[in-house]
């Protein structure tokens, strides 16, 4: 199957007052506030399509600008580009859910889907008034998308009965004609497998290492079919690149002290408020990493810089290129580039690595101690 090549489409642009300083801070947490900005939705998604991606996801979280409406408006400013809106379960009912998917993919000539997540934090989903454990809220999805999935196919009425919801006469009064997958889940648990297995067309796999990702994906792939089904495979991937190796290395380390500095600056206090630093704290990140586990101790933001950017291809378009070529050798069929474009260059880069991966241009690995490799 054809790569799909997937972006990125924030409601408003990243904290920062210079295009070194948003590049900077995309590695950094996101705060909690966030403007919706009409002309920098429209100029984002626009410039994703006429750079030749094929996808955008909008992300959700409690205090951020409605993502349904957000990819309208995304939506509503491209003729081709496909838009994925992640949508918590908990935030509204299944047939409410269905009906606005099942809007935006007909106003949009089926360019819209939804990726279900249960949410990564509990202290982020009681924002929202939900007070399940992560556990339950998983079981809560499995019913969810049960649901879900019927509204978004029945012609007929339909009843329901379950441990979390209870209709009577249910059905949405227009369906969806999608273009490509209508449900894509993420969970990196067996329970997230298993849903996205019973429920899901496409599965977003956690950000591991490479042997960690094939086995992942054998499991996802396991898992789906002993349900008679398949799944496509999305993997998030954090790239810096520059016109060279050596140029893309300098640009990390410019980029990882940019963030630690301006995150740590006067307002440390909003960066350390963040849904990322709320789940690292439930993980017990802090304490595994032997560092104290005060909310406003400051190397948290340090420590969540330094991981984001270990995870990230750093290189030049045809070095990242190749690394993405072994994710695709591996399954992963949708690849969501997460990368600066905040200046014209920014845009050559990406239209370059764009090129390559239509092209499947994989490259001899080249033989240098990766960013990654070296521990920053």
């Amino acid at each position: 199957m054809e790569l799909d090549i997937r972006g990125g489409v924030r409601a408003a642009p990243l904290p920062g007052t210079t295009p070194g300083e948003r590049a900077a801070l995309r590695f950094a947490p996101d705060l909690r506030d966030r403007d919706a900005d009409p002309e920098h939705i429209a100029r984002t998604a626009r410039e994703i399509e006429q750079d030749g991606l094929d996808s955008a996801l909008v992300v959700q979280s409690s205090s951020w600008p409605d993502p349904w409406l957000v990819a309208g408006w995304a939506l509503a400013a491209t003729r081709r580009l496909r838009i994925a809106v992640a949508h918590r379960v908990g935030t509204t009912s299944p047939t409410v859910a269905a009906r606005s998917l099942a809007t935006l993919d007909r106003l949009s000539e089926g360019r819209a889907a939804a990726h279900v997540i249960v949410g990564s934090s509990d202290a982020d989903v009681a924002r929202d008034g939900d007070p399940l454990d992560k556990e339950t809220r998983y079981r809560r999805a499995g019913e969810y998308l049960e649901v879900f999935r019927r509204a978004l196919a029945e012609r007929q009425d339909f009843d329901h009965e379950g441990e979390f919801y209870a209709l009577r006469g249910a059905r949405s009064g227009l369906l969806p004609n999608p273009r490509a997958e209508l449900i894509s889940f993420g969970g990196s648990s067996p329970a997230g497998v298993e849903l996205a297995a019973r429920h899901a067309e496409v599965y977003a796999i956690p950000t591991l290492p490479l042997t960690a990702t094939r086995r992942h994906i054998a499991r996802a792939g396991a898992a789906a079919t002993a349900h008679g089904r398949s799944l496509r495979i999305w993997r998030h991937v954090a790239v810096v690149t520059a016109p060279t190796d050596e140029e893309a290395e300098a640009r990390a380390r410019h980029i990882r002290y940019e963030a630690v500095r301006l995150a740590s600056g006067p307002r440390a206090e909003q960066w350390l408020d963040t849904v990322q630093l709320d789940r690292d704290e439930e993980k017990g990140r802090d304490r595994e990493q032997g560092r104290a586990a005060a909310r406003d101790d400051p190397r948290r933001l340090s420590a969540y810089v330094d991981r984001s950017l270990a995870g990230a291809y750093v290189g030049s378009p045809a070095t990242v290129a190749a690394r993405i070529g072994l994710l695709r050798a591996a399954g992963v069929g949708i690849i969501q580039l997460d990368m600066p474009a905040e200046t014209e260059q920014d845009r050559d880069l990406r239209r370059d690595l764009v090129t390559r991966l239509r092209a499947a241009y994989i490259p001899s690995w080249p033989r240098r101690t990766t960013h990654a490799r070296r521990g920053w």
